[in-house]
């Protein structure tokens, strides 16, 4: 950290030396432009590594079921994210896409304060078009589903809304193909 002309600057440490003369030799934007990477040498033992600065939701409350206010925690999400997600296919970079399509739907309600029936709400909206057996799961946690009715319920709204979608492609294709 240095202070010059009334403002200070901070610098990044080396993860190997610890010394805080870094030098930025590249910067990229990557995750449609919400992430910036930056490839950095250390210029004392000219170790090379990489940072990533991203946007980070700020003075952001979430109430609770109970009614108590906690500060929004983007871990919490990924946690839950995660947990819905074990065991399935998908890339780092899907993921991180995910996550930012879930942080740019909270930042675009433009409150300082959201429930976590709204947090939850705009999860599932982004599952349920990333993986529909992550959105079950995280469905049936998040709605505490208490039976199997409850369950098979949720699943054949899913289904129903597949069989919806791919009729309606279906027709789309057969119109196209009458002009």
């Amino acid at each position: 950290m240095k202070l010059e002309f009334g403002i200070w600057y901070f610098f990044m440490k080396c993860p190997v030396c610890l010394t805080q003369d870094t030098k930025v030799n590249d910067s990229r934007l990557t995750e449609e432009g919400y992430i910036v990477r930056r490839r950095r040498e250390c210029q004392k033992c000219g170790f090379r590594f990489s940072t990533n600065e991203q946007i980070e939701i700020l003075n952001l409350s979430v109430i609770k079921r109970d009614g108590a206010k906690e500060p929004y925690q983007r871990d919490k999400v990924i946690s839950g994210l995660k947990k819905s997600l074990q065991k399935r296919s998908y890339t780092i970079d899907q993921f991180n896409k995910l996550t930012h399509q879930i942080e740019r739907d909270i930042q675009k309600k433009g409150k300082e304060e959201i429930t976590s029936q709204q947090l939850g709400e705009i999860v599932m909206k982004r599952l349920k078009s990333f993986d529909k057996v992550a959105y079950i799961r995280f469905a049936s946690v998040y709605r505490a589903f208490e039976d199997v009715k409850t369950f098979q319920k949720e699943l054949n709204n899913l289904l129903k809304n597949k069989k919806t979608l791919i009729i309606k492609k279906a027709v789309r294709r057969k119109k196209t193909e009458n002009f």
